[in-house]
Parts: C-alpha cells; sequence; structure tokens
C-alpha cells in the first residue's frame, strides 16, 4: 500500500537463481539497458515490499518449445512460494508440437494468462503458427500480455496486431508499453479504439517518454484500459512508482491503473 493505493505490478520477469543473471545480462544486451535489479522471485518481493507494491504479476518468456513447460513449472512454483504475492502468466512458443497440451499444462498448474514477446521469440504477431494460441486463449478465456513496439523490427508493431484484434474479438491482449515500445504515439493513434485491447505503462517513462506525453496516452487509451507495470528487474520499482505519482491523475484513475483494472482483467480476488 503506498499513498493509499492497493497497488499490482503487473509485468514483471522472474527467472530461477542459478540463470537469473545470465537472463539479465540477455535483456540488457537486446535493449541497451543495465539493470537495476536482480530478477529473482526473492529479490522482487524484496523490492515491492521497498516500495509499497502488494501484488505483482510475473512471468518469463521460451526462447524454445522445449523450455515451456520447465519455465511455466517454475513459475507455478514461485506463485506458491510467494505467500500471495505473486501470480503467474505462463509462457507458449508457436513452434510447440502440441500448442492445446501446453494450454491445458499451464492451467492445471494455476496460470492465469500467456505471455509473449514477439521480438525476442522471432515470430511476428500475425505469423500462421501464431494463430492457434489466439484460439486456444479465447477458448480457455486467457489474456495475453503482449510485448508490442519496436522501431528496430517488425515483429509487433501495430500493422501486425491490428488484424488480429479484429479477427479474434473475443481475445482479450495487453498491448505492454502503450502498446508500441519507442513507437508510443504511431501505436495509441491506430490501437486506442480497439476494445480488446488494454496497455500497460512499462519501459516508457526510463526510455524518455515525458510524464505529459504519458498523461495523453492514458487518457487516449481511457483510464480503464491501462495497467501500471515496471518491467522489473530493468528498472526499480520504486523509481517507476515515483515516476508513476508525479503525473497529474486523478484519485479514480490512480487507482483503476494501480489496481482496479488488474482485478478486473485477471479476475484476482486480492
Amino acid at each position: 500500500m503506498r499513498e493509499g493505493y492497493y497497488i499490482i505490478d503487473s509485468h514483471c520477469h522472474i527467472y530461477p537463481e542459478k540463470i537469473a543473471d545470465k537472463a539479465v545480462a540477455g535483456t540488457d544486451r537486446f535493449y541497451d539497458t543495465v539493470a537495476a535489479c536482480k530478477g529473482t522471485p526473492a529479490d522482487l518481493v524484496v523490492q515491492d515490499q521497498h516500495s509499497g507494491i502488494d501484488h505483482s504479476i510475473v512471468q518469463s518468456v521460451a526462447t524454445t518449445p522445449k523450455q515451456v513447460r520447465s519455465i511455466n513449472e517454475f513459475i507455478a512454483r514461485s506463485v506458491k512460494e510467494s505467500n500471495g504475492r505473486l501470480t503467474g502468466l505462463g509462457t507458449m512458443h508457436p513452434d510447440s508440437d502440441d500448442l492445446r497440451a501446453d494450454v491445458e499444462h499451464l492451467v492445471e498448474l494455476g496460470l492465469i494468462g500467456i505471455k509473449l514477446h514477439p521480438d525476442i521469440q522471432q515470430f511476428k504477431i500475425d505469423d500462421y503458427r501464431c494463430l492457434k494460441i489466439y484460439e486456444l486463449c479465447e477458448e480457455f478465456n486467457l489474456p495475453i500480455l503482449m510485448h508490442t513496439g519496436d522501431k528496430r523490427y517488425d515483429y509487433s508493431n501495430p500493422n501486425r496486431l491490428v488484424p488480429i484484434l479484429k479477427i479474434y474479438t473475443k481475445l482479450t491482449l495487453i498491448g505492454a508499453h502503450f502498446g508500441g515500445w519507442s513507437i508510443w504515439e504511431e501505436a495509441s493513434k491506430a490501437l486506442c479504439d480497439i476494445p480488446n485491447l488494454y496497455v500497460d505503462c512499462s519501459s516508457t517513462m526510463p526510455f524518455g517518454l515525458p510524464l505529459g506525453k504519458t498523461e495523453e496516452l492514458i487518457r487516449r487509451y481511457g483510464a480503464e484500459r491501462v495497467l501500471f507495470g515496471t518491467d522489473y528487474p530493468m528498472w526499480s520499482p520504486e523509481k517507476e512508482l515515483q515516476n508513476f505519482f508525479s503525473l497529474n491523475l486523478t484519485e479514480e484513475e490512480r487507482s483503476l491503473i494501480l489496481s482496479e483494472n488488474a482485478k478486473k482483467l485477471f479476475k484476482l480476488d486480492l
């Protein structure tokens, strides 16, 4: 609890202790950053307690199909060991031999959605291999948190996302980083009127998105469709909350973004 608000961080990456350093370094190379935190479940809990974050949605990304089950089991185990502080999303990979079995397994584990990162996993959002994932997420009512946008590549930009959202109208998708990392303005104009899309605010202000533009994007999408996220371990949760509370938002907008939207979208009873 901070400033009277219950706070859910909807975008956190965690890794097993033995590979966390390597995994975090890989993300640093991809984005030319230096991570603020360690990337382990234990460190995340410490960071959350220090900053006043009450609950975190955790995930990781499979870069090969053979990683899917072990990652999902790690996320589920971390959730179980967190004393109620964490909720988990599963990973999938479009090259899996049995996507349905992967979904059934992660649901059995108690994971409540899917995380996909087209740029790191190297598939285009509208690639035919991914269509079965979207069908299954509709069938099992699993929201997808998807990395969206990158001016360097054309895997996850709005031109590929918009057709999918219009075809799979029962799919709920959270476009990370205001729907288009590094192309925030372009993405928001293309996506803001699509009703089955939410966005999160992670990895935006640390990459130079001004406070005034952040406020503009929140109101363009509507505060009822924005989730708070830190992209832990890239950034300090404490610093990200300082950035958020620097925004000129109403109490209602803050409440929606900090927890109410996530509770509704992920069906959290906290």
